[in-house]
């Protein structure tokens, strides 16, 4: 049986030597997402803070800070869900295996949300500035909340069935928001709030909104969960969870979970809006002010035993990357089912997840051609781009199953080095232009517009990737340090980025100008300019976060001799990638070396944090 709340879930880790009690006075400006980030980053236990400066509430961090203890704590129900997975990836399994899939009727029963009178979340009352303050970075507008369960209903059609639970970020001080009576939502493209907002401003009406905190942990793993639109967050939790969603609904507002540690009760008005941000995120960088709804605050509720719990973001990997892993665990075989053709996918952290997706599909359409080419694969990166959350992909690199049976989307030097070896960039590059991209990816030619890529390959190996640094020849001022950080993968350093949005570099296109014709550049298919060539070929996660953070497939893509043919794209030697920072690119993010400091005495010898990391 799940945890009913996150009291149980706390004293469940403290028990079993899975969460340490800090009791040293902590700040939640700065100070506490410091600790966060680096206990995360060591594989430390959950941190329980129970000295928080200026709230009345304690505040929990690392809590899902590894796969081993996010497993743990949705032991009772992984066996079941998995076989429920199962099933819906090959309903045959039934008949063949039925007793593995004795416990899947308990869970859809849990999937049933469960009406209640009253919930202890109901008890207290208090004002948004009692809250803990988390600023986890220090160019952040404000203060945030970093993980809520943000609810909403269909106003056409109100209830659970139709119910969303998504996690949007939620500024609750800061900019010019009313202290204790607005806060800031922050929603992105493709979200499944969006259907309920665009309901609720059709009906000139108020979207009424729901923000919870804490509860049982099965609902903040819900509001991640990439469901598709129209399937409620609330009947994926019951299933997480191990036992049925409790709702309170205290008057003919939205219902309230019962078992939340804080209700934040609002209602976005038509038409009203104000800049949100900067907020330090996912990517690595800060998504910068801009104007989003305004949630009118009517009360703040909470539990008498309420603890904040929270996370910070930021360059991966971060606690969200298990979130990431645990998700992809979950649903991983289901991929061909949601995406016909289509065998694995892989949204790649070190890359932020969205700029980055590899795939591994199939290439079926002419199995008796002498000499396959992408066709197949083509229809699965369509797919993949129109649907759910890989819509927001940036580049989407696909390989053919059928050319090695053994190829992961998850062995990521090894899919680089297949995929580079089968690719004729005279034919395989598609660009799609001026299309949605993720809200916070700011390489393209406005907010929430750019481009997008598809590299396909199939058929055999065309060419030897190189290992040695081939002859370049003079390269124009600014340009150096050229060094194989992968075969077939050149970096070099670039000249400081001076373009406005939107064009591309005439350094650029002199750098392709003295490449045409070099010996030996044709076994480079790939050659990413970069400011600080030692820093992105130093490894992997630097190289996939440089490259595809910091380049527009439309605006960034360059190579020698490069032209377009009948509206297509060909590069006839390489693709020259300019993933320099911009100057309009948002900038990264820089923890407070004062901060950095005090976390370091905090940790040294004596100190409460001493052994945590």
């Amino acid at each position: 049986m799940g945890y009913l709340n996150l009291a149980a879930a706390v004293a469940d880790l403290e028990r079993t030597g899975q969460l340490r009690r800090i009791d040293a006075e902590i700040d939640p400006r700065l100070e506490a997402g410091a600790i966060q980030r680096r206990a995360a980053a060591a594989g430390g236990p959950a941190l329980l803070f129970a000295n928080v400066k200026g709230a009345r509430f304690p505040m929990l961090a690392n809590l899902f800070g590894t796969l081993e203890r996010t497993r743990f704590l949705f032991r009772d129900t992984l066996r079941s869900l998995e076989a429920l997975f199962a099933l819906k990836a090959d309903p045959m399994e039934l008949l063949r295996r039925p007793w593995r899939y004795a416990g899947v009727p308990r869970v859809l029963w849990n999937t049933r949300p469960r009406s209640v009178a009253t919930g202890p979340v109901l008890a207290g009352r208090c004002a948004l500035s009692d809250l803990p303050q988390v600023v986890s970075w220090p160019k952040d507008g404000g203060a945030y909340v970093t993980l809520p369960q943000v609810y909403t209903e269909d106003p056409d059609r109100p209830g659970f069935s139709r119910s969303n639970l998504g996690m949007y970020r939620v500024q609750i001080s800061g900019n010019d928001f009313v202290p204790d009576r607005e806060a800031g939502l922050h929603y992105q493209i493709h979200r499944g709030i969006g259907p309920h907002h665009a309901a609720a401003l059709r009906r000139g009406e108020d979207l009424r909104v729901n923000v919870f905190v804490g509860g049982p942990p099965a609902l903040t793993l819900a509001a991640i969960m990439p469901l598709p639109e129209g399937l409620a967050e609330l009947l994926f939790a019951g299933a997480l969870g191990g036992r049925r969603v409790r709702m309170a609904r205290p008057d003919r507002g939205l219902p309230v979970l019962a078992e939340a540690d804080f209700c934040i009760r609002g209602r976005v008005r038509p038409g009203r809006n104000k800049p949100e941000g900067p907020f330090g995120d996912h990517l690595g960088y800060y998504s910068l002010a801009h104007p989003f709804p305004v949630l009118e605050v009517e009360t703040v509720l909470h539990r008498p035993d309420a603890v904040w719990p929270f996370t910070t973001v930021g360059r991966p990997p971060q606690e969200d990357t298990v979130f990431g892993a645990f998700i992809h665990h979950l649903v991983k075989d289901l991929a061909p089912t949601v995406f016909p053709g289509v065998r694995e996918v892989h949204a790649v952290d070190a890359a932020g997840v969205h700029p980055l997706l590899l795939a591994v599909g199939s290439e079926r359409y002419v199995p008796f051609a002498e000499e396959r080419q992408p066709q197949e694969l083509l229809t699965n990166a369509m797919a993949l781009l129109g649907s759910t959350q890989t819509a927001l992909s940036k580049y989407v690199l696909i390989a053919a199953r059928e050319d090695d049976p053994a190829l992961s989307a998850h062995d990521v030097p090894g899919f680089f080095r297949h995929l580079l070896e089968r690719l004729d960039l005279t034919r395989d590059a598609h660009f799609i232009t001026r299309t949605t991209m993720d809200t916070l990816d700011y390489s393209g030619i406005s907010l929430n517009q750019g481009s997008k890529a598809v590299l396909a390959a199939a058929g055999r190996p065309k060419r030897t990737l190189g290992a040695q640094l081939p002859a370049l020849p003079g390269l124009p001022p600014g340009f150096g340090g050229a060094q194989v950080f992968a075969p077939g993968i050149l970096v070099l350093s670039g000249p400081p980025h001076a373009r406005e949005r939107d064009q591309q570099d005439p350094a650029m296109e002199e750098l392709c100008r003295c490449l045409e014709g070099a010996a030996g550049l044709e076994a480079f298919p790939l050659v990413v300019v970069a400011d600080d060539a030692d820093f992105t070929a130093a490894n992997w996660d630097n190289f996939l976060w440089v490259a595809f953070t910091r380049s527009d497939p439309a605006t960034d893509s360059y190579g020698p001799g490069a032209h377009a043919h009948a509206k297509h794209w060909v590069f006839p030697t390489c693709l020259v990638l300019d993933a320099r920072l911009k100057t309009y690119h948002a900038p990264p993010l820089e923890p407070d070396p004062a901060v950095e400091r005090r976390v370091d005495e905090l940790a040294a010898p004596g100190g409460p944090l001493h052994g945590l990391f």
